[in-house]
């Protein structure tokens, strides 16, 4: 246990510094086990407060070798370190200070700082890592001009790389090399980077709007040269989108991307200088599945993005961290919705929203997209923060419609380039943009949890009306309680009997901003009661309610309707996140049903599926999501007690009487989807091949037939879409022996890459059927598997933790054990993975009786143990109190 607690930090403490950092000059001395960092800081007396000439810096791990002012050295007596601080006084208004710090990257592995990623060295800054490199106002709005110089044995690291333009490139008396990058822009310390190593490059340009031209570059090690053209090619589409989209150019004259094999994070937004963890950004047909060239091209986007939303306009505070990652989610998901299939986009982010995102509002750590408190701001890069951040953008978008939301972007834009602001400043703009008043839409970002709407309608068939009651609630979430009624909007339609969307007329027309409720383009309503009753006028029959179509807003949807309703939507609903939504709701249905007694598949439910199967006309892609159960995460988030062995065992029955009982038109399916020629990832061949191999999947399970396919295609396949479909399809065949007889084949084949032999510890370690306690144990002294790499870690560790549920929900409690037993190994090494593994124990008070007190007991016993983390001390005592 902790002897001194960490202290939280308030939003309401907020006070800008004392002195602001205008120009930051940094030379690193890179030498063989440490290296010496000199900084010189043009400071600024800050006017606007009264101050004394005192000065506190942060700073981690430092070695202080000698600190001057104006020239002047100080003495051992003119400053003070106490912990993470040094204390200066005695400044004058434009003082030059300038620090020689020592620091050890090889030791480093936190990977926060600059820290060794196999030969190279690399950076990673947000949110607080600044401070490892030398001491430093490592807030965001200390916005500063960096020049960076490098030095380093030129034939080591030929590659050197900073922030900005290239402005000196020389060669010392002493054989050794020196580069220095400059960049015009003011940033705060966290979008500070710096690489060293011996890479390759990729290299393109782009043209902007403006007629300049731009250099494009991605580093990687030599053996991945051949996996980038990918995400160049996703980098350019990106810049292009974001000047059609929001008129934003980008503004350097290059652009820089860096694979890393050793990440906490996706990927990282510096200035000039985007480092990547490799597995975002490395990809050829043989090595990636279609999935990850999506991800790929989101996660690039999504970086490129954050030049203007981020790094041109940065956050005040880290209380504003959805000011930057809300909005750059949901900038990039509508790239990829653009690209791709936007019902299935869509369909893609509610799954995440509905299995993660609740569960987060539901849990100990649940907190608003705008928090008011924290100790380890790490902890706080969560789904809530970027997935329900974007959600809420969403809404804007819904509410102020395409041109609204426009306008207030550019107003945005132009009004705080430059600046370190806060959300109030985002939807303000907003507002001003479009003469509406956003007082209680920002309600979404004060207050925490999932808020609940609940729908009754009555139909009144003498009159031709539909009289719609909608009623909103919010559970209380740790520090608030009575929450007050948001704005919602409700997007919707009423469908009749042939399955067509109804004109309708609607009482009140508009909400109290005069914002139509119905337009021929968006039939919103407005929801900003706790209670609501609309007329729906001029029908001829009696509707089915299409509720919150294109999940309109981040809520629980609470609505009778009966399996033959569910069913007809699935069918008929002209929203295609709608019909899958209703297909949820139905196999959930059954999944209960399953849970009590054997399962077999409703004839009408029978013909409804085979129809999809069918039906070359729909987009494959939505079909396979439409023909998908829902997972058994999933499944959890619609149950108040949560029994981890019954809904496995419902959801198994469920999915073997699916596949029993449409295995002719699965495999019918599987046969006229199968490709020939040269693969590309493309969006027409990515969606034939995701509804194919879904189809594989159940045919499978269902015959020999299907297994023997299985086989063939693993074995014979020229894409790794395709092989590790039918790999998973083995692995679950419930043969032990094959599936064992699978992956040492699918070993043996790639070893050699990393990424691809990352993929192959997570297949083993989330199946239900190989993912065993004592396999996962085995992998942990594989030869593929290394504690300090953040994607082994996650690939069998998190992969057993959050997808082989019945297993790591054993009755005996030893899967809990097992996963303290990481953590707590982990928090000495790399408290932020630590503590993000952490999550899946946070859950206990939802479980059955018998696994709550066995959760517990871990949280307990992890709580107890010396020298705990700030990261993990904090998710631990939030999840016990």
């Amino acid at each position: 246990m902790r002897e001194a607690q960490p202290k939280s930090i308030f939003l309401k403490d907020y006070q800008q510094p004392a002195y602001w950092i205008v120009e930051t000059g940094l030379t690193f001395e890179l030498q063989d086990g440490y290296t010496d960092v000199y900084s010189r800081l043009q400071l600024q007396r800050n006017q606007s407060l009264t101050a004394d000439g005192s000065l506190r810096l942060d700073g981690q791990q430092l070695e202080t070798l000698e600190i001057r002012i104006d020239g002047r050295v100080l003495a051992a007596d003119e400053y003070r370190i106490e912990g993470d601080s040094l204390f200066l006084s005695g400044l004058g208004e434009n003082p030059v200070l300038e620090i020689h710090t020592r620091i050890q990257p090889e030791q480093n592995t936190a990977l926060e700082g600059l820290y060794r990623s196999g030969s190279m060295y690399c950076t990673q800054c947000e949110a607080e890592g600044f401070r490892r490199i030398t001491w430093y106002l490592d807030r965001p709005d200390v916005m500063s001009v960096f020049t960076t110089a490098i030095v380093a044995d030129g034939s080591r690291y030929p590659v050197m790389l900073s922030n900005g333009n290239c402005v000196a490139d020389e060669i010392l008396e002493n054989g050794r090399r020196k580069v220095t990058w400059h960049d015009p822009h003011r940033k705060p310390a966290y979008l500070f980077a710096l690489v060293a190593g011996d890479l390759l490059c990729k290299e393109d340009t782009f043209t902007t709007m403006g007629g300049r031209n731009v250099a494009l570059k991605i580093f990687v090690e030599p053996q991945n040269i051949t996996k980038t053209e990918y995400a160049l090619d996703a980098l350019k589409r990106s810049m292009r989108w974001d000047e059609e989209v929001y008129g934003r150019e980008y503004d350097l004259d290059i652009f820089m991307i860096v694979a890393v094999d050793d990440f906490n994070m996706g990927a990282m937004e510096n200035k000039g200088l985007n480092i990547f963890n490799s597995s975002c950004v490395l990809a050829n047909p043989a090595t990636a599945t279609d999935a990850a060239y999506q991800r790929i091209e989101s996660i690039v986007a999504h970086e490129y993005f954050h030049n203007w939303s981020g790094n041109r306009v940065t956050c005040r505070d880290w209380f504003q961290l959805s000011l930057k990652e809300g909005f750059t989610v949901f900038r990039d998901a509508c790239f990829s919705a653009d690209m791709h299939s936007a019902t299935v986009k869509r369909i893609e982010d509610a799954n995440i929203m509905r299995t993660v995102q609740f569960a987060e509002d539901g849990g100990p750590m649940a907190h608003p997209v705008q928090p008011d408190s924290f100790i380890e701001i790490s902890n706080f890069y969560t789904v809530t923060i970027y997935e329900k951040g974007a959600e809420v953008v969403g809404m804007l978008h819904k509410i102020l419609g395409k041109d609204g939301f426009r306008k207030g972007t550019d107003l945005y834009f132009d009004r705080h380039d430059g600046q370190a602001v806060t959300i109030y400043d985002f939807v303000k703009a907003m507002e001003d943009a479009n003469g509406v008043d956003l007082t209680q839409f920002r309600l979404w970002y004060k207050q925490a949890g999932t808020p609940v709407v609940s729908a009754s309608s009555e139909y009144r068939g003498d009159v031709g009306e539909l009289h719609l009651t909608l009623r909103q609630s919010c559970p209380d979430t740790p520090g608030q309680t009575a929450k007050k009624a948001m704005w919602i909007p409700v997007q919707m339609g009423l469908i009749d009997s042939q399955g067509n969307d109804m004109p309708v007329n609607v009482s009140p027309a508009v909400n109290a901003d005069g914002l139509a409720t119905w337009t021929a383009s968006s039939q919103v309503l407005h929801l900003t009661e706790a209670e609501q009753t609309f007329v729906f006028s001029g029908l001829t029959e009696k509707p089915v309610l299409s509720l919150f179509r294109d999940f309109s807003a981040p809520v629980r949807v609470e609505m009778q309707q009966t399996d033959d309703e569910l069913l007809f939507r699935l069918q008929h609903d002209n929203d295609g996140f709608n019909r899958w939504d209703a297909g949820q709701r139905l196999m959930l249905n059954w999944i209960a049903q399953a849970e009590r007694s054997e399962f077999e598949l409703p004839a009408k439910a029978r013909a409804v599926l085979a129809g999809l199967l069918a039906d070359s006309t729909l987009d494959a892609a939505m079909v396979s999501y439409l023909l998908t159960l829902p997972s058994e995460a999933y499944v959890s988030e619609f149950r108040d007690v949560v029994d981890p062995q019954a809904i496995h065992l419902g959801r198994k029955r469920v999915r073997l009487a699916l596949a029993m009982a449409l295995k002719d038109e699965f495999a019918a399916c599987y046969q006229r989807l199968l490709q020939h020629g040269e693969y590309r990832p493309e969006p027409a061949q990515m969606t034939a091949r995701a509804l194919k191999n879904l189809a594989l999947s159940y045919w499978c399970e269902a015959s020999d037939a299907g297994l023997n396919m299985a086989m063939r295609q693993f074995e014979t396949a020229d894409n790794m879409t395709d092989q590790m479909a039918a790999l998973v399809a083995l692995v679950n065949s419930g043969d032990a022996e094959l599936a064992q007889r699978s992956l040492d084949a699918f070993y043996q084949q790639w070893k050699q890459d990393v990424l691809v032999v990352n993929q192959w510890l997570s297949v083993q370690s989330g199946s239900a059927e190989t993912g065993t306690l004592e396999h996962v144990s085995r992998l942990l002294s594989h030869e593929a598997f290394d504690w300090r790499n953040p994607n082994k870690i996650r690939s069998v560790v998190g992969a057993f933790a959050n997808q082989a549920l019945c297993n790591f929900h054993r009755t005996d409690g030893a899967g809990y054990v097992w996963l303290a037993d990481a953590v707590i190994r982990l928090n000495a090494t790399n408290p932020q993975i630590a503590s993000r593994l952490l999550t899946p124990l946070t859950k206990w008070r939802r479980l059955v009786p018998v696994l709550s007190a066995l959760m517990r007991a871990q949280l307990e016993r992890i709580a107890a143990t010396q020298d705990l983390s700030p990261d993990v001390y904090e998710v631990v005592s939030k999840s016990l109190a």
